[in-house]
């Protein structure tokens, strides 16, 4: 034909055995014999609930807080306290290392935006390797420092060692800081006490003095008796912050009112130092600043 056949229908597909299996009834076939009744699944649910009811709870996830809080109060808090300061204080170093080295422009020159910048950081880094100090010193009962045997040393060269540390601190306030040294300078003593309990105070005198600056003198009393003073021209210290000045911890009074640190551990330190010299520390404080002073016995030495 013209055009060709048209095409034949295709051929509807069979159902495959599977479709017709699926498709039966799952009664007997008419006629047919009942067929045999499939068990029921076993209920599981009983056996897993008496399982689950039967075992033991996981302990709780131990507390952090609670952990360390139990660690506080052992035997070995003092030591674990210890250990902490030690590891503020490692990197801290290197931060005032680093810093000075900036500030000396080893690395090229500064802006004075940069240098105070500087300033600031290595003020902070100065001030928490202070505190972290301090807390070794108290856990010690400032038994590392003391337990030494008096040693020929410069009163001057002692005196310029707090002078150019304190200094990034005094430049970045804009204070002056002036060294007195007596006129026999050679002594025999404990210079690493004096070192600690003149560098916290010159620190504490900066940080609480706005204008001026601070004075450390030592001014010879006798042949062998020295008296070491620490001089601010800052506003003077609260009549009811003198009450608890060397307290190791203390309150703040009211947020933001001028005190000394709330924890105190510097001022403690300093008077459980001078203590050891043979002295006490003392201070006198009025609205035109503080002077903090205390004299020890210092042989003078034959030669260094």
């Amino acid at each position: 034909m013209i055009g060709g056949a048209p095409p034949m229908p295709a051929e509807p597909a069979k159902p495959s055995e599977a479709m017709l299996s699926a498709s039966r009834p799952s009664g007997p076939a008419p006629g047919g014999p009942a067929a045999p009744a499939s068990s029921p699944a076993p209920d599981m649910s009983s056996d897993m609930s008496s399982d689950v009811s039967s075992a033991p709870a996981p302990d709780p996830a131990p507390d952090v807080v609670e952990q360390f809080a139990a660690h506080l109060a052992g035997r070995d808090a003092m030591q674990l306290i210890v250990e902490v300061a030690h590891d503020m204080r490692s990197p801290l170093g290197s931060i005032l290392f680093l810093a000075e080295r900036l500030r000396a422009m080893q690395s090229g020159p500064l802006t004075p935006i940069q240098e105070r910048q500087i300033g600031l950081i290595y003020s902070a880094a100065f001030g928490l390797s202070t505190l972290a100090g301090d807390v070794i010193e108290l856990a010690r009962g400032g038994e590392g420092l003391v337990h030494q045997e008096p040693i020929p040393f410069s009163v001057a060269n002692l005196m310029e060692a707090v002078g150019a540390i304190v200094q990034p601190i005094a430049e970045e306030k804009g204070l002056a800081v002036r060294l007195v040294p007596p006129p026999a300078d050679a002594r025999i003593g404990q210079p690493a006490v004096l070192n600690r309990v003149l560098l916290n105070l010159t620190t504490n005198a900066l940080k609480f003095t706005a204008e001026g600056g601070v004075e450390v003198a030592a001014t010879q009393r006798s042949r062998t008796r020295l008296e070491f003073s620490v001089q601010d021209t800052g506003r003077g210290i609260p009549a009811q912050v003198m009450e608890t000045l060397f307290d190791a911890f203390r309150r703040r009074p009211k947020p933001g009112e001028y005190t000394f640190s709330s924890a105190g551990l510097g001022l403690a330190i300093c008077q459980k130092l001078v203590a050891t010299l043979g002295a006490e520390l003392a201070v006198d404080t009025s609205d035109k600043g503080t002077r903090f002073h205390f004299e020890v016995d210092l042989p003078i030495a034959p030669r260094l």
